[in-house]
């Protein structure tokens, strides 16, 4: 029995790898293949009688960990120089205030209809705000550089900002200036544990010479996260400055001060360290997609009683977005189809205390619109005519 599990395991993993590799031809999100993978793998095994564990509290260990991953892969891409000001500021106006309008509206829609308090509606509606970056930077490989580029930077602070946002929400009972204060006062602390971590681990990459040295610094990287959730300061941040920090270090040797880290010879550590990082990312994010494939039930799949919801919210998605990207003077093609919900999507969902779950927000309603904002992204992308890999995305001042 335990040589299949084993054999079954690398076949579906296997097979997670052509998908990722056969996306740029076919322009189907492996999500979707992933999550199908699943659920087919669900339907033999229950035709075949095979007893399989409960397997759902795995779920948000594996999305915890993509998360970081997917985060700290998408900020080791990101370049920051005096030229990008004009792109990153641009990024997080399109990443937060969507976000927030989207969120506070459909809390409303909740409100109305949920017969529950507004902070509850709330709670239960940021989870579809928020932008999966480990869907969108995936599908964005196939994209020009500038392109490519924005959807790391859009959908990392989307995911960033959702969860500041969601945990601001979920953990003050009441929100008055001395909770704003508080939560002031966790960024603060958050932004001085990451120049300690940051420094820290920056200087073990380039002093470990034991030929096992990056697994530590990931596995460090993972404990400061949950420790930092513990005493819920807004973690992902450590994680997005210090993924800018270790891939910004030619920009960082024009500093005096970080001569003391050997910036020369850190370079080199970083390249493998980023390629570790993009195949672990692979790695659990493969595994997440395909588990939660697999404990989808098909009843709630094809639930009709919460459809309309969910075309409603995925056709409100993407009119702000269009919105969005046309205020700030952003191309709209293709940048338009790339608001997938996903993972941080699942992770919100699964985080909702059980005194604040809202009936109306249930795990059919996030299952069909994270499959309809995915389709809707394959077909967009599909549709959409290929840009020479020397083209700029539009940014006009």
């Amino acid at each position: 029995m335990s040589i299949f599990i084993v054999l079954t395991i690398c076949s579906l993993l296997i097979l997670a790898y052509i998908f990722d590799i056969s996306a740029s031809k076919t322009k189907i999100p492996s999500v979707i293949l992933l999550l199908l993978l699943g659920w087919l793998v669900r339907q033999i095994s229950n035709i075949m009688f095979l007893t399989i564990p409960d397997l759902t509290p795995i779920l948000p260990i594996l999305g915890t960990i993509g998360l970081i991953l997917i985060v700290l892969e998408g900020s080791l891409e990101i370049e920051i120089n005096e030229s990008k000001y004009l792109y990153i500021t641009k990024s997080s106006i399109i990443a937060l205030v969507p976000m927030l309008i989207f969120s506070l509206g459909l809390a409303y829609v909740f409100y109305y209809f949920g017969n529950v308090s507004y902070k509850i509606a709330l709670t239960n509606a940021i989870p579809f705000g928020v932008i999966s970056s480990a869907v969108a930077i995936s599908s964005a490989q196939n994209l020009n550089k500038a392109n490519k580029e924005f959807i790391t930077y859009e959908s990392s602070l989307s995911d960033i900002f959702g969860v500041l946002f969601f945990n601001f929400i979920t953990l003050n009972k009441e929100i008055t200036g001395q909770s704003v204060g508080n939560f002031i006062l966790e960024l603060i602390v958050i932004l001085l544990v990451t120049l300690i971590a940051t420094l820290g681990l920056a200087f073990l990459l380039n002093k470990i010479k034991h030929h096992v040295k990056f697994i530590p610094i990931v596995i460090s990287i993972i404990m400061i996260y949950e420790i930092s959730k513990i005493f819920h300061l807004p973690a992902l941040i450590f994680i997005l400055l210090f993924g800018l920090f270790l891939g910004n270090i030619n920009e960082l040797k024009k500093i005096k001060y970080f001569d003391k880290l050997k910036p020369d010879s850190l370079i080199n550590e970083v390249h493998k360290f980023k390629e570790l990082t993009i195949e672990i990312a692979f790695l659990v994010r493969a595994l997440f997609f395909l588990l939660f494939g697999y404990l989808i039930e098909t009843r709630e799949l094809l639930n009709t009683s919460t459809i309309l919801w969910a075309l409603a919210i995925t056709f409100s998605i993407y009119v702000l977005r269009y919105l969005a990207l046309k205020i700030n003077k952003v191309n709209i093609q293709p940048l338009i189809y790339l608001a997938p919900r996903g993972l941080i999507t699942i992770l919100l969902f699964l985080s909702i205390p059980a005194d604040q779950e809202l009936f109306l927000a249930n795990k059919s309603l996030i299952i069909q619109v994270i499959i309809l904002t995915a389709l809707f992204m394959m077909v967009g992308l599909m549709s959409h005519k290929k840009i020479s890999e020397n083209n700029e995305i539009e940014l006009k001042s």
